[in-house]
């Protein structure tokens, strides 16, 4: 009974928030209004076209067995509803509620079998959530990408005094600026030393282009996956040294170490086909990639 009651109560304790209600009245056992509550029903959707219906709950007396009055108090919804369907406004997740004789009974039985329903007048219907205590959904914020202007060169002091000039993809670091979590990126042209993770001098730039993009992205977080080619037997050394030479690089120049992490493939994921064919195949294998882990 506590159930059903508190539902009942939660109906009631908003009226006070200008919700209002109507209730007619049914003969013992029986699911259709006599003629004088027809008319009463009538006469009260005549004067309340413009309000809105937001629940109509059934119920009955104490006679008979919990099984029958249910079935009749959701005969008696059923009825009231089919009466005024198209007539008045009605929420559109409208549920109907019947609690049969599990409710709290007053004194005087007639009073007991009865479908009220409950309404919002046309005033207040700019305040309807307010009045049923619905709360809207909170929108998480979506923050836009940073937009960067990233520079087509830089310029880099080497400790021997010297300057170091290299070009940037600024298309690539846009790309990676712009991808999804999932997505995969190759850093093309990122060469290193025959046999060694050590980066060719004229590769430099590519590890810059992914330091700006880095440094501009505060939320973007990578996996650097190196793979080598030839062998199909190598088991991954090399090609984990060479990507975890990127993130040493990243994390030197300030880059939080828990932003990037790395995993060597070794030979095991090629583009083509071992052993391949030709230089052009051969360097296709030997490649670095981006994983992005959350962006």
């Amino acid at each position: 009974m506590k159930k059903y009651l508190s539902i009942v109560l939660f109906f009631i304790a908003v009226s006070g928030f200008s919700q209002e209600q109507f209730s007619v009245f049914f003969e013992s056992n029986k699911f259709e209004l006599q003629k004088a509550e027809i008319s009463k029903l009538n006469t009260w959707m005549e004067a309340n076209k413009e309000v809105k219906i937001v629940a109509i709950n059934g119920y009955t007396d104490e006679d008979g067995s919990v099984g029958f009055n249910d079935t009749l108090a959701k005969k008696r919804v059923s009825f009231i509803f089919n009466e005024i369907a198209g007539k008045v406004k009605i929420r559109e997740d409208f549920k109907t509620r019947s609690f049969g004789k599990l409710h709290s009974q007053v004194g005087e039985k007639a009073e007991n079998r009865k479908v009220t329903i409950y309404y919002i007048l046309e005033k207040d219907l700019a305040r309807e959530d307010e009045i049923l205590g619905i709360k809207k959904a909170e929108v998480a914020e979506v923050k836009p990408k940073p937009v960067a202007n990233y520079p087509d060169k830089i310029s880099i002091s080497n400790p021997n005094g010297t300057t170091s000039e290299y070009m940037l993809d600024v298309n690539f670091m846009k790309q990676v600026n712009e991808s999804k979590a999932g997505e995969k990126l190759k850093i093309e042209n990122l060469n290193f030393q025959f046999n060694t993770f050590a980066i060719v001098n004229e590769s430099r730039g590519k590890l810059y282009e992914l330091l700006l993009v880095m440094q501009n992205n505060p939320t973007l977080k990578i996996e650097i996956q190196g793979h080598i080619c030839c062998n199909p037997s190598n088991k991954g050394k090399l090609s984990e040294e060479r990507a975890k030479a990127i993130k040493n690089f990243l994390v030197g120049q300030g880059i939080d170490k828990t932003r990037v992490t790395f995993k060597g493939f070794g030979s095991t994921q090629p583009i083509y086909p071992l052993p391949e064919k030709s230089e052009e195949e051969r360097a296709g294998n030997r490649r670095v990639e981006i994983l992005i882990l959350e962006n």
